[in-house]
């Protein structure tokens, strides 16, 4: 990112991909410290007056024109140019880049980041660039069935990294139970989830309508703080989270469905 400026974190659900985000914005930064890190999230209505800048209604019945939130983030990274500063776009697939960008598409490539290639605004018509210290990481979930092929634009402006689950690998695994054990759980817990989630992740990467952008990731199972996981645990979290995904994936095939859960659950 120190050299390209952008980059997309794609993969499935639960692959931990906001919580990787922050932590490579503060290795960015050089330490924690959420001052210089904004964080949105795009959807079908976001528009370039959200986003750059747009008149908005006052309360005299008038307009005033103001600031979106990427405009004044980078300003605020154009007053303090030591420090590296990270824009978080959640979801940046579903929103529509031409119409939220604008003008600026062209101006967040990493070489057009100086006062040379600055263009006027839509609204104001102030000259405007994008500061060499602004970093954009966007976020995609290889699950969502909405998205057809990526814009090429995005494509051109961002380099891209895949996340995917680390059930069936042995770093994860033993990660995964460290983690869990960390929290009071018997080590035979983790390895199950591991197991079990390992076998289903499996079934859907077999599957042509779905694949590898479908599998399941380890954050469903990483519990909240004060909770000690346990067999109920991992049962509420299979019954209240990863059944409604699978009937969603395969919502005409109740019977796989139910293979599924039963491979999850047997006595659980």
């Amino acid at each position: 990112m120190k050299s390209r400026k952008n980059l997309i974190l794609q993969g499935p659900p639960g692959t931990g991909k906001t919580f990787i985000a922050r932590r490579i914005a503060w290795c960015l930064i050089g330490y924690k410290d959420d001052g210089p890190i904004e964080m949105v999230q795009f959807h079908q209505s976001y528009a370039y007056e959200d986003f750059v800048e747009g008149f908005r209604p006052t309360e005299t019945g008038g307009f005033t024109l103001k600031p979106g939130v990427f405009r004044r983030f980078c300003d605020r990274a154009r007053a303090n140019p030591a420090v590296h500063h990270v824009f978080i776009i959640d979801e940046i697939n579903r929103g529509n880049l031409s119409r939220i960008f604008g003008e600026l598409l062209k101006l967040i490539e990493h070489d057009k980041r100086s006062d040379d290639y600055a263009v006027a605004l839509t609204y104001s018509e102030e000259r405007f660039h994008v500061p060499d210290n602004v970093h954009i990481l966007g976020m995609m979930n290889t699950a969502d069935r909405s998205l057809a092929l990526v814009d090429y634009a995005l494509r051109r402006r961002f380099a891209f990294e895949t996340l995917e689950p680390a059930y069936g690998t042995e770093h994860g695994r033993d990660a995964f139970t460290d983690y869990l054990t960390s929290n009071g759980t018997d080590p035979a817990l983790p390895r199950l989830i591991c197991d079990r989630m390992a076998t289903l992740n499996k079934i859907i990467r077999d599957d042509r309508e779905l694949g590898r952008g479908f599998e399941v990731g380890h954050s469903y199972f990483v519990p909240d703080n004060g909770v000690e996981p346990s067999e109920d645990w991992y049962r509420h979290i299979v019954d209240t989270q990863i059944a409604p995904l699978l009937r969603e994936y395969w919502f005409d095939s109740p019977e796989i469905v139910q293979e599924a859960l039963a491979g999850l659950t047997a006595d659980a």
